[in-house]
């Protein structure tokens, strides 16, 4: 491998670090914690939507470096376009873009949806409002994890030794 193609995965992984361990710390030990700290709900949302307005200006450049780099480093894997839906690796790869893609939509679509109506409804004291949007936004993150941990697991399969 060159130098640089070195440099970019290095610099891949180090995104992906960053964007899945930050959502997993987030899902694992800010949301819980954040009952333990403050009991007064309206607080609780304030606390952990500053947490995560900070991690979303950290995940949007991540994820256009992911994606850039994705895009270089797929084309190890790619002899022509045409083994992309030929040969076995180029399938997991097509199956990991689909599920990036899926994950990014989803990532959004939660934040501009449903978070902007949690710390709405927190503030404005609407909590049986609060409790179902967060219901549905909770899915989603699960959701948003469960992807993550595929996707990191389809990638461990295009690295693997033949």
């Amino acid at each position: 491998m060159s130098p640089l193609n070195v440099a970019i995965l290095w610099i891949h992984l180090l995104s992906a670090i960053i964007f899945v361990g930050g959502s997993f710390f987030i899902w694992l030990i800010v949301v819980p914690v954040s009952r333990v700290l403050a009991k007064d709900e309206r607080e609780r949302t304030d606390l952990v939507a500053k947490i995560a307005k900070r991690f979303g200006q950290l995940v949007n450049p991540t994820l256009g470096i992911l994606l850039l780099t994705g895009v270089y480093n797929a084309t190890w894997y790619l002899p022509s376009f045409d083994s992309l839906f030929t040969t076995f690796l180029g399938q997991i790869l097509l199956l990991k873009v689909a599920l990036v893609a899926v994950l990014v939509f989803l990532v959004y679509f939660n934040n501009i949806v449903y978070a902007r109506r949690i710390v709405k409804h927190a503030r404005e004291g609407r909590l049986q409002d609060l409790q179902e949007v967060r219901k549905i936004s909770r899915l989603i993150s699960f959701t948003n994890l469960a992807l993550m941990i595929t996707i990191v697991l389809l990638s461990v399969v295009l690295r693997a030794p033949p």
